[in-house]
């Protein structure tokens, strides 16, 4: 009877809440959408306001809202058992027929557009609940993984990680034409230099570490994007343009491993003079799809490994 009396009352359940912001600075160069997006944000299970938490910004590809990237990848399970924030912003039919996110417009990549826009939703939920400003992070499937990119390029004094999956280069296009070519053969140039401006731009020693998954059957985002975008992480990271190889290519990964249990997938890791800076991830067999997904969603696939799981695990909160 006593241990009845003094049980801890359950925890109160996890819950998601409505937001919507603005930017000043959030029009976009290829459509005439409002500067304002909608959001969720998930409050993990057991929240306790005076806690500042962990923040993670879980963009959704095209095609999705916030609802379905979220159940897809069962992010809210993970936040319950890990004891951080979820933002997720939503895209405006207005600015994108399809809700891709318009990573290849100009004014996004510079840092302004959708960029600025999910920038302003961040400020918006550090006023409303505590987060812990040493920790917050971004990441995205397809054009959510570009705008993921893009984010963590152009302020990486606010991001302590990004994981980008199937996504593209940040500054790789500037128009739908070009856009569908980027994504179909890889930029033909000019990411290495984007990403020597983000560094130039950066504070001293702001540094973003990577981890970039991609399948190796994606016929959507041809798996060439991966290896640029892993440049742009090695030299915003504090890689010399010097010691990497020309093209796509990528140095010798200091730790390369593959694994089979959970389906077949490869790791390769670099290293810089402050710690990882890109993992990369190659999925083999997986499309254009989230790994370790729920198949009742589109755009996410049950084979393993969870990227999920992995992105979670490489931010420390797993």
């Amino acid at each position: 009877m006593l241990r009845r009396l003094f049980r801890r009352p359950p925890l109160a359940p996890g819950r998601f809440s409505l937001g919507q912001k603005s930017s000043l600075h959030g029009f976009i160069s290829v459509s005439l959408a409002p500067p304002w997006r909608e959001y969720l944000l998930y409050l993990p299970r057991g929240h306790d306001a005076g806690r500042r938490l962990p923040l993670i910004v879980w963009l959704h590809g095209c095609n999705q809202d916030p609802e379905a990237f979220a159940a897809g990848s069962r992010i809210a399970a993970f936040a319950d058992e890990g004891g951080f924030l979820v933002l997720l912003p939503r895209q405006n039919r207005l600015a994108n027929s399809q809700r891709c996110w318009n990573w290849f417009d100009p004014r996004t990549a510079s840092g302004a557009g959708e960029a600025a826009i999910v920038g302003a939703q961040i400020s918006a939920v550090m006023q409303k609940v505590a987060v812990d400003r040493r920790r917050i992070y971004v990441a995205g499937l397809s054009s959510g993984g570009a705008l993921a990119a893009a984010l963590a390029l152009r302020a990486p004094n606010l991001f302590a990680g990004v994981a980008v999956h199937s996504g593209t280069p940040c500054g790789a296009a500037s128009s739908t034409a070009s856009a569908a070519k980027v994504m179909a053969e890889g930029p033909g140039g000019g990411t290495d230099a984007a990403a020597l401006q983000a560094r130039r731009d950066a504070p001293k020693g702001a540094r973003v570490p990577a981890l970039i998954m991609q399948g190796s059957t994606d016929t959507t985002v041809a798996p060439v994007n991966a290896a640029f975008l892993a440049r742009q992480f090695l030299l915003l990271n504090g890689f010399a343009p010097s010691h990497l190889p020309p093209g796509p290519a990528l140095p010798q990964p200091l730790v390369s491993t593959s694994l089979y249990r959970e389906g077949t997938y490869r790791i390769e890791e670099h290293y810089g003079e402050g710690g990882l800076a890109v993992r990369l991830v190659t999925i083999e067999g997986l499309g254009h799809a989230w790994s370790g997904g729920d198949p009742a969603h589109p755009y996410f696939d049950a084979r393993k490994p969870d990227a999920t799981r992995l992105a979670c695990e490489f931010f420390g909160l797993a």
